[in-house]
């Protein structure tokens, strides 16, 4: 049954893939859609029997190779972490697959977009089933791999063909330190096996790694973690997600949202025996979600693109499961991974279902008043937005302010940084929101009298453009929408009891409390779930969030002349902002400058002069020149062989006089 998990939507991409055309459209989604929820289905009679039965399984599914001692094989472990993780892969990804029959009912491509998605599914399933780092490398390149083939999907538009390079090229930085961790883990641990790797835990913290004083462990932390950051956007390699919003908005759903971009924070959770014992990497991680968290956070409030705004919100809530394995609150991360997922997914999905009633403009500046046009968009994603800002009872609020708790009792040195960070950032997150949402919803209608993208060129047959009137969605459009917004409102007040404090994770997270007192400190100051959300009203995040919503409100709403002046008085930090710290404009004008030089020198220099030059060109040469020399004794006259053999047959024979001879010369001369 467990194969059949990944298995399923492999095979539903296979056929979608290379058959698409006998099978049609309606075969292409149909097969996908089956096999998603054939997945969707085991998962969670597996999520049900890890918590009811307490089962586990870990074990070898197939051996393909050995070398030496150390073996090579495709395994399954299934525990709280693995089963949570393929419920949301699945559920979020047949949401995804529902939705795409409605928004790319129009395109040409329909039955490799199906193909593509299922793909992924598998990839994210052979990821977070592993238990080796064999297998999770495969996954991890596999779903690198297929978001390439999806953000770069429209392969007319230079724009998607530039994104989907940006993303392959930077997370293979991280994909580099990712392999150089897992390197340096089984050269000194001699397994690839999970389970084998953490029992040598504690004789891989005593190693020095070879002349530095640093400890093995660290170095082999901190590279596994450049691969989170990376796969799960992080400064400085967070600059791919962004523009990868060029590909269709369910792949942003389901890639940027719930799955591949968590891919780090699961990997790092997964790892946690070995994170534990290094607290210098658990700081560096902290520093560089913190940064991610606030920083990135400002970045959308400048968006005006409605899937660009919702990317920096991904980030920035990357970043706060991120400062949240800094501070050993492994539980914490995974929990706000899993009530992101759906809240995040339902905000992108909405965000697609508002594009489709606005005619695929997604400027946020020419849209308002669309609530009384698409009601069921409209109430979904103020659901979502009320769930990513943190409101009380609703899933965002408990992970959220978790996080924020389990930051403050951590007591790492980065901690104070990242309890700013943290702080700063439920203002940010609430504003840029509902800045989102005021401006799309609610106000005045902008869309009456601008053309729709495109309209200009299709025209009906009277000559006239689009109707300037949004309309709600299709129900394959609203049906994921209402189902994602469920759990959005009520995962995190029925979860977070057993996944922070109960034992749902107490074989898949291993936190040392004796060292790192962060959640200990969570679980004696928890007293269920109501009662958190009732004491949230004395806390200062709960009134950040609420100032952020009513700041947002007045500029946009009641005087929206504000921002304007604002942008004037503080033009130079809104133009950093504009150019996203100048990261994009740093790498493509230093760093890929620099690569390019070094690529043409060792091009010009190594390829060209070295080796075709010296090495071929040279011995070819070398080897030519010889065989000139010898071309000149080998006339093929039988006089000149005679010749030649009479001479070396007389220098045979007077051989033992010529010493004497030459003595007799030197005399001669000599004189």
């Amino acid at each position: 049954m467990l194969l059949a998990v990944p298995l399923a939507p492999l095979v539903g991409a296979v056929v979608a893939g290379l058959f698409g055309k006998q099978v049609g459209r309606r075969g292409a989604h149909t097969v996908t859609i089956l096999g998603v929820l054939i997945s969707l289905i085991i998962s969670v009679m597996t999520l049900q029997s890890v918590v009811q039965d307490g089962a586990r399984f870990n074990q070898t599914i197939y051996e393909w190779m050995t070398l030496g001692g150390l073996k090579m094989e495709v395994g399954f472990m299934i525990d709280g972490l693995s089963a949570m993780m393929m419920c949301v892969v699945t559920f979020v990804s047949l949401m995804v697959h529902i939705y795409t029959i409605g928004y790319m009912e129009e395109d040409p491509g329909y039955q490799r977009f199906f193909s593509y998605i299922s793909l992924f599914t598998f990839s994210m399933l052979m990821l977070v089933m592993s238990n080796n780092m064999l297998q999770l490398f495969f996954g991890w390149e596999a779903v690198g791999l297929v978001s390439y083939l999806l953000i770069g999907f429209w392969y007319t538009k230079p724009t998607a063909i530039f994104a989907n390079m940006k993303a392959f090229l930077v997370n293979r930085v991280g994909d580099f330190g990712f392999i150089l961790g897992i390197g340096l883990l089984v050269a000194y641990g001699g397994s690839l096996n999970y389970t084998e790797t953490f029992a040598k835990a504690g004789e891989l913290a005593a190693i020095k790694f070879p002349g530095q004083d640093w400890m093995m462990l660290t170095v082999a932390c901190i590279c596994l973690f450049i691969g989170a950051m990376g796969k799960s956007a992080q400064f400085p390699l967070h600059v791919w997600l962004p523009d990868s919003m060029e590909g269709p908005t369910p792949i942003s759903a389901l890639i940027h949202a719930a799955t591949m971009v968590t891919a780090g924070i699961f990997m790092v959770s997964r790892f946690s025996p070995l994170f534990e014992l290094s607290d210098t990497a658990l700081n560096f991680i902290m520093v560089i979600g913190a940064i991610t968290a606030l920083f990135m956070g400002f970045l959308g409030i400048i968006q005006n693109d409605i899937k660009r705004v919702v990317a920096y919100s991904t980030l920035s809530q990357l970043g706060y499961m991120t400062v949240a394995l800094g501070a050993s609150a492994y539980s914490v991360a995974v929990f706000h991974l899993m009530t992101h997922a759906f809240f995040k997914a339902l905000l992108f999905l909405g965000a697609g279902s508002v594009i489709i009633g606005m005619h695929h403009d997604q400027d946020i500046r020419n849209m308002g008043g669309l609530r009384k046009y698409m009601p069921i968009t409209w109430i979904t994603s103020l659901l979502g937005s009320l769930a990513l800002i943190g409101t009380p009872l609703f899933s965002g609020f408990y992970s959220k302010d978790s996080i924020i708790e389990a930051v403050h009792a951590s007591h790492l040195p980065a901690a104070g940084f990242a309890s700013f960070a943290v702080l700063a950032g439920v203002f940010v997150t609430a504003f840029y929101s509902f800045r989102m949402y005021f401006l799309v919803f609610h106000g005045k209608e902008h869309f009456h009298h601008k053309p729709f993208p495109g309209e200009h060129d299709h025209h009906d047959d009277h000559g006239h453009g689009h109707d300037h009137t949004p309309h709600e969605s299709a129900w394959v459009v609203t049906v994921p929408l209402i189902l994602l917004a469920i759990p959005s409102v009520v995962i995190g007040y029925l979860t977070i009891q057993p996944m922070l404090f109960g034992d749902f994770f107490k074989d898949a997270i291993f936190v040392n409390h004796d060292v790192h007192h962060a959640m200990s400190e969570l679980a004696e100051n928890f007293h269920g779930a109501a009662a958190m959300a009732g004491h949230a009203f004395k806390t200062l995040p709960l009134w950040l969030a609420f100032a952020g919503v009513v700041t947002a409100y007045v500029f946009y709403m009641v005087a929206p002349q504000i921002p304007a002046t604002i942008a004037r008085v503080f033009r130079p930090i809104v133009t950093i902002l504009e150019n996203k710290y100048y990261m994009d404009w740093f790498n493509e004008n230093v760093l890929a400058r620099a690569a390019r030089m070094i690529g043409t020198g060792l091009w010009k220099v190594g390829d060209q002069g070295i080796i075709d030059g010296v090495v071929i060109n040279g011995g070819a040469r070398t080897v030519g020149g010889i065989a000139g020399l010898v071309r000149l004794v080998q006339t093929g006259h039988l006089y000149w062989y005679a010749l030649v053999m009479i001479l070396g047959v007389v220098g045979l024979m007077t051989w033992q006089l010529w010493p004497h001879m030459v003595n007799q010369l030197m005399n001669l001369f000599g004189r």
